[in-house]
C-alpha cells in the first residue's frame, strides 16, 4: 500500500556526526601484486547513533557548493495484498527501472520483503545492478506508529519491530539481492522514539526526505515533476514510488525531471554517497 507522505516530527535529533567509512590502504608486498581495489571490502556509511543510542535518521546531504540529488523509490507491497497482485494489480514498475537505467541515473530502491518476494527477478536484477542500491523498507509495509495513513500497525512489542526488518533483509538474500544497505525507511514515514529505540540494535540509518514527489495516486506527470523540480536543492533526497498500480505517472514525471536538473548543473547519486559525503 502506498500512503501519502507528511514531515513526522519527533523529539529526537540527528546524530551529530557521520561514521567514518572503513578503508586501508599498503604498499605492494615484493613478488605479489597489488589488491585490486574493486576486491577490497568496504563498509556502507551511516550516521553515528543519536542521543541515548537511538536509531539516527538522516534526510539530506550537504547543502553544496555540490549540486547533487538523491532518487529513492519505495517499492510498497503490504504483507496482505498477495491476493490483490493473483489477481493481476500490478506493485512493479519494470518500465522505471528500464528508463532510469536508460538515462543512467543511480538511484536507492526501498524495498519491502513483500515486494521481493513477489517480485523476485526483478528484486534480484536491481539489487546486483551496480547502478542502483537497494534499502530496507520493512517486510510488510505496516507501520510502527499508530495514525499513519490508515496503514495497518505492527502489533505489539519493540522486538516484533525489529523481527520485521530483518525478516525484510532475511528475504532480500533469500532471493538473491546481494549487499543490501543498512537504511531503512519508516512505512508512511511514521515514526517515534519508541520505534527509533527498537531498531537501535538492527544497526541501521532511517532514511526520511526532504522533498515530497507527490506521485503518490498522483494522474498528472507534469504536477509531480513540477513539485519535484521546485523543491529540489542542493543534496536533496527525493521520496518517489516503484508501484505501478498506486504511482501510475512516476516514470513518465521522471523523463521530465532528469534532463532539468542534470541542465540545471545536479548530479544524480544513492543516498549512500550522500551519507558519506564530508
Amino acid at each position: 500500500m502506498i500512503t501519502l507522505v507528511r514531515r513526522i516530527t519527533t523529539g529526537c535529533v540527528l546524530g551529530a556526526t557521520l561514521a567514518a567509512l572503513a578503508a586501508c590502504g599498503t604498499a605492494p608486498v615484493p613478488q605479489r601484486p597489488p589488491v585490486s581495489p574493486s576486491a577490497v571490502p568496504s563498509r556502507p556509511p551511516t550516521l553515528a547513533p543519536g542521543p541515548a543510542g537511538l536509531t539516527p535518521v538522516f534526510r539530506n546531504g550537504p547543502r553544496g557548493p555540490e549540486k547533487t540529488v538523491a532518487l529513492t523509490f519505495d517499492a510498497d507491497m503490504t504483507a496482505g495484498q498477495g491476493d490483490r497482485a493473483a489477481r493481476g494489480e500490478r506493485f512493479d514498475n519494470p518500465r522505471l527501472i528500464a528508463t532510469l537505467r536508460a538515462l543512467k541515473v543511480p538511484a536507492t530502491v526501498f524495498m519491502t520483503g513483500r515486494w521481493a518476494e513477489e517480485y523476485a527477478v526483478q528484486a534480484r536484477s536491481i539489487g546486483r545492478d551496480p547502478l542502483f542500491e537497494v534499502a530496507n523498507h520493512s517486510y510488510s509495509h505496516y507501520a510502527f506508529t499508530e495514525d499513519c495513513y490508515g496503514l495497518p500497525t505492527i502489533a505489539g512489542s519493540e522486538a516484533r519491530m525489529r523481527g520485521d526488518v530483518e525478516r525484510a533483509f532475511a528475504a532480500f538474500r533469500a532471493v538473491g539481492v546481494r549487499g543490501a544497505m543498512p537504511y531503512f525507511r519508516f512505512p508512511g514515514g511514521c515514526y517515534d522514539r519508541r520505534a527509533l529505540r527498537a531498531l537501535s540494535a538492527v544497526g541501521v540509518t532511517a532514511v526520511q526526505w526532504d522533498v515530497v514527489s507527490g506521485d503518490a495516486f498522483a494522474t498528472d506527470a507534469g504536477a509531480v515533476a513540477r513539485q519535484v523540480l521546485d523543491g529540489v536543492r542542493a543534496g536533496s533526497v527525493v521520496v518517489m514510488h516503484c508501484t505501478r498500480s498506486a504511482a501510475p505517472v512516476t516514470e513518465r514525471a521522471v523523463r521530465v525531471i532528469v534532463p532539468v536538473l542534470r541542465e540545471r548543473g545536479f548530479r544524480f547519486v544513492k543516498v549512500s554517497e550522500l551519507i558519506g559525503a564530508p
